[in-house]
Order: C-alpha cells, then structure tokens, then sequence
C-alpha cells in the first residue's frame, strides 16, 4: 500500500493490524477512484470516515487537497494514520480522531466538505445510509461534493439531495460514486 502520486508520491503505507472485518483499500480502486476526480482535487476539504490506515484522505491531500479530516473508532488505527501522515509530511494538514462515526456527524456543525471517502467495515454497509442520512441533515457537504462510498455491496447507494454518477467494481469491492449539484443546478419539482 503507498501514495500514488502527488507531493508523497510512492510513500509506503502502514495498515492496522488484527481489527476485526476491516480490509485496505486496493491500489487498483484507489487509482480508479483518483482517475475520476483527478483534475478536481485541488483545494479540496476531505472527509475521510472509517479511515483506517488512512490512505483514500492522504491521497487527496498529497494530490493537492487543502485539509482532511480522519475518524475512525478504532485507537489502533487513528496511531496508524498520525504514522502514514508523518510518514508522508502532510500531518500539519491533517486532523485525526478516534470517533464513532455516527456521532462525529452529529457532532460536526461549522466544517462542510467538497470530498468524502466511506469505507465501513464490508459486514456492516447499512453504516453508509446512515452515514450519508446524517450528512445530509447536517447539511456539511458543499455544493460540487464528491462522495465516494465503498463497499460488498453490488447495488449503487442513493441519498436525497446527491446524483449516482457512478457504480462500478473493483475486485471485491464496489465503488459507489456520488455527487451533490449546485441548488441552482436541481431540477424543479
């Protein structure tokens, strides 16, 4: 596992050890799901829940995103993050924390993001409906969102208010990609 590309290009990644249904994101999905986006990075406030090793959010920030955020529950990860961050010099840009999921959405009411990444564990996908539910209430996705959603699951995920741009697989898994147009950019109803 390693950056793609980007100011960290070709860092080697650490993953967590031994945490129960939880599985790395492949190269091959992380290069697809870049591939998508690659032009529209730049700048960006990221999102990266049940991050694991954290690699989809440190990407993003070695390709040029301004800011990520990381939260997963798991102690042993969130040490995983802070060692790829240092590893990769982008831990300045970063804010990492050990948090159910669920209740840092509920949490969160000032900070909107342009790109996020759910990963949950593959036993759990009712996690990203959740997810994306309290997302949405919260209003904390900017216009011009991207929203990718991984998972076993070979149907697309759907929210109110984001457009399926895309559903395709990689391997084992599938990639759910979703997109929030402008309010100006909706349809009347």
């Amino acid at each position: 596992m390693r950056i793609i590309t980007g100011t960290a290009r070709g860092t080697k990644l650490s993953a967590p050890q031994g945490i129960e249904n939880t599985r790395p994101t492949s190269d091959m999905t992380k290069e697809a799901v870049f591939s998508m986006i690659q032009f529209e990075i730049e700048g960006r406030r990221v999102l990266d829940l049940f991050a694991g090793s954290g690699q989809m959010g440190l990407e993003a920030l070695s390709r040029g995103a301004e800011k990520a955020d990381f939260v997963d529950s798991s102690q042993e990860a969130v040490e995983v993050i802070k060692e790829n961050a240092k590893k990769t010099r982008l831990y300045d840009r970063c804010n990492i924390l050990c948090a159910d999921c669920k209740r840092f959405l509920k949490m969160k009411d000032t900070v909107k993001y342009d790109l996020v990444f759910i990963d949950p564990p593959y036993n759990d996908p009712d996690k990203i409906y959740e997810v994306l539910s309290l997302m949405i209430e919260g209003d904390m996705l900017e216009d011009g969102a991207f929203v990718f959603c991984e998972s076993q699951r070979k149907e697309p995920f759907s929210a109110p208010g984001l457009t399926l741009r895309r559903h395709s697989r990689y391997g084992r898994a599938y990639i759910t990609f979703l997109f929030k147009e402008a309010a100006s950019e909706l349809p009347e109803a």
